[in-house]
């Protein structure tokens, strides 16, 4: 049966190199579940795939986007299950790797049905989002949807009031709408966790900050500036670096608030993952120990 590796675990944690080796050792491709190394313009803010790395297996969905390009985890889902499906006609095995939860989920569980909001909800949550703040309607997302506050990224907007208007709409918290039964898949999955010691990882998180920043990190938010206010640059890395542009920060601020927001958002990603009793985790450095597990599982599985 195909199967497909879903390699998954925080940012900085080892991913990349990882996956390549799999990729190698399988002869097989690389399926990105990243939602923002998706945009060609973001590549040193993203740690994309660098063309050497590129060029040792063939990936997909990374920067093949404009930042203009509108693409949510629902057409991701869709797009990606088509390309597994041509993607499996040529290959046994097949790599998933990616730290955007929603992308992976989409693939391993499948996008849950939301109910469609109403124009009087939404235009209501965003009265309050402009009246009261952020900060506001996370407290009370706290207290209509503790779960999910407990995920979530609060410093994203857009999820924030999203769930807010699924509580309000519906009555009914926006979490029971995501955890409907999972989808069946036309392929088996082995999944595949990489985590280190916390400061392992909080170490190799502030080195690759400083690694971006020699690789011209400031010239790129500046070369996308003019777009700051799409969706495509809500995330770490550039909502700091445009603060430093606009001349609110230092720029050795903003390079420390990358730090602390990038360590935030791995904490939230392993939160997440942890909820998922089918991954089996490891130490990016036990790599014979990764290969021997994926082995024993694809051996077992075919007999």
């Amino acid at each position: 049966m195909h199967t497909l590796i879903v390699l998954i675990g925080p940012t900085g944690v080892g991913k990349t190199e990882l996956s390549l080796e799999l990729a190698e050792r399988y002869h097989t491709s690389i399926v990105s579940a990243d939602s923002r190394q998706i945009y060609a313009d973001l590549r040193i803010g993203t740690a994309s795939p660098t063309p050497t790395q590129l060029a040792r297996a063939k990936h997909y969905f990374i920067g093949t986007l404009q930042l203009s390009d509108y693409f949510s985890a629902a057409q991701y889902e869709e797009e990606a299950m088509k390309l597994l499906e041509t993607l499996f006609e040529e290959h046994e095995v097949v790599i998933l790797t990616g730290g955007s939860m929603m992308y992976v989920d989409a693939i391993c569980k499948g996008i849950d049905l939301m109910p469609t909001i109403e124009p009087e909800t939404r235009e209501m949550m965003q009265q309050k989002y402009q009246e009261q703040g952020l900060e506001s309607l996370c407290e009370e997302l706290k207290l209509l949807d503790p779960d999910y506050y407990q995920i979530v990224d609060r410093k994203n907007p857009k999820r924030i009031i999203h769930a807010l208007e699924i509580c309000y709409q519906t009555g009914k918290t926006y979490t029971s709408f995501r955890t409907h039964p999972k989808k069946e898949r036309p392929f088996q999955m082995i999944k595949i966790g990489l985590n280190r010691p916390r400061e392992e990882l909080y170490s190799r998180i502030n080195q690759r900050v400083d690694e971006m920043v020699k690789e011209e990190l400031v010239e790129e938010a500046l070369k996308v500036y003019p777009h700051r206010d799409m969706n495509s640059l809500n995330t770490v890395g550039y909502k700091e670096m445009f603060n430093y542009l606009d001349g609110l920060w230092t720029l050795d601020y903003a390079i420390e608030k990358i730090k602390v927001n990038t360590r935030t958002y791995a904490r939230k990603q392993l939160t997440w993952f942890k909820h998922d009793e089918e991954i089996r985790w490891f130490h990016p450095d036990d790599k014979a120990e990764v290969v021997q597990y994926i082995d024993q599982q694809l051996a077992h599985r075919t007999t």
